[in-house]
């Protein structure tokens, strides 16, 4: 098996938006462009982040595609020459990953298709979801 990439469009809260699951053999920049294809579904998009492993094409074809009203396609860079830093609002996306993999069957992959992968996350994520409404109802 070869593995899988999830890339993941998901809100400041962490809470996924969009969400494409492919093999691991598929370039990032392709990856990122089926995720953002559902993006304007959201026209209230301001600002999309996005690491600097997606800079290059991406950002000509995010302006092509005029995704949102007023949308612009940032990218979180590195700085150079220093030790550990955390990334402005890469750690948004990071965390999101972080929630997934304490669920079982996304903690390895166990699915055969990638779209029974696609739809673990879903339901993973549904459930994050679902938790913390009842949090605040009960508070």
């Amino acid at each position: 098996m070869l593995g899988r990439k999830r890339h993941l469009l998901v809100d400041t809260l962490g809470l996924i938006l969009a969400a494409e699951i492919q093999p691991a053999n598929v370039q990032d920049r392709d990856g990122a462009k089926t995720v953002l294809a559902h993006a304007h579904w959201f026209g209230n998009l301001k600002v999309v982040w996005v690491d600097g492993g997606y800079a290059g094409h991406l950002q000509t074809w995010f302006a092509e595609q005029r995704i949102g009203r007023s949308a612009r396609l940032e990218v979180v860079r590195k700085p150079v020459g220093q030790g550990f830093q955390l990334l402005p609002k890469r750690w948004v996306v990071e965390r999101t990953f972080a929630w997934l993999s304490r669920y079982r069957r996304l903690a390895r992959d166990y699915e055969v298709k990638t779209s029974h992968s696609k739809a673990f996350t879903y339901a993973a994520a549904t459930r994050y979801m679902l938790r913390r409404l009842v949090k605040l109802t009960l508070a």
